[in-house]
């Protein structure tokens, strides 16, 4: 699915370049991985808890420190803790990497590691409209959608599609061919943010290499 990647191998990378970045601070995989139950399409998921006092510091450069592991394609965050005083969520795709790989970081300070709910739904840790990109989100709605179909999620992948046409105030919806939804939400996405094209362009040939396995 990825050439010669290995996940697992590129799991122990990340964590290590994350906690030699900041001095201090710890990993741990959690998700399917953690579990043994990933399957071809599960993504990367992190937990990178940090020193209070290092909070900014260990945010600062992540990217560089992620690159030493392989050359970062984008790196976002969650508008939902954009502004947190303790926490993060970063989305990271390496260049070269499956799009269904992911790395998903959730950064938390010592204080509130384990507060799994810390800053949820909290108004003040929220991005502003123009400090994230609602056209990125419905692009990894779309990638979401074609890791729904595959797993035979038929709702998941319903819903998924909708709010993805919804974050770009786009008046469409899921019809139940799959593909199709997914190449019209990637191609809507593209028009919102220009600077997506490229990524809109991956998806919409990735739907098109799983039109010809899925069921619609």
């Amino acid at each position: 699915m990825a050439g010669n990647i290995d996940r697992a191998a590129l799991a122990v990378a990340v964590r290590a370049a994350l906690e030699y970045h900041c001095p201090g601070s710890r990993t741990e995989l959690r998700g399917s991985l953690a579990r043994g139950t990933a399957d071809a399409f599960s993504d990367i998921d992190v937990d990178w808890t940090v020193p209070d006092s290092l909070f900014p510091d260990c945010l600062t450069g992540v990217a560089e420190a992620l690159g030493t592991v392989r050359l970062v394609e984008s790196l976002r965050c969650d508008p939902d803790f954009y502004r947190s005083d303790r926490r993060r969520l970063l989305f990271v795709r390496f260049t070269g990497v499956s799009l269904f790989w992911r790395l998903d970081v959730d950064v938390r300070t010592e204080s509130v590691a384990e507060d799994p709910h810390y800053d949820v739904r909290n108004p003040a840790a929220r991005a502003r409209d123009d400090e994230w990109s609602p056209a990125a989100s419905a692009l990894a709605n779309a990638v979401g959608v074609i890791k729904a179909v595959a797993r035979s999620r038929v709702d998941e992948a319903h819903g998924l599609l909708n709010r993805g046409f919804a974050r770009i105030d786009e008046d469409d919806g899921a019809t139940g061919d799959w593909f199709g939804d997914v190449t019209r939400l990637a191609r809507a996405a593209a028009r919102h943010d220009s600077a997506l094209a490229d990524l809109a362009a991956r998806v919409e040939e990735l739907a098109t290499q799983r039109a010809g396995r899925e069921p619609n």
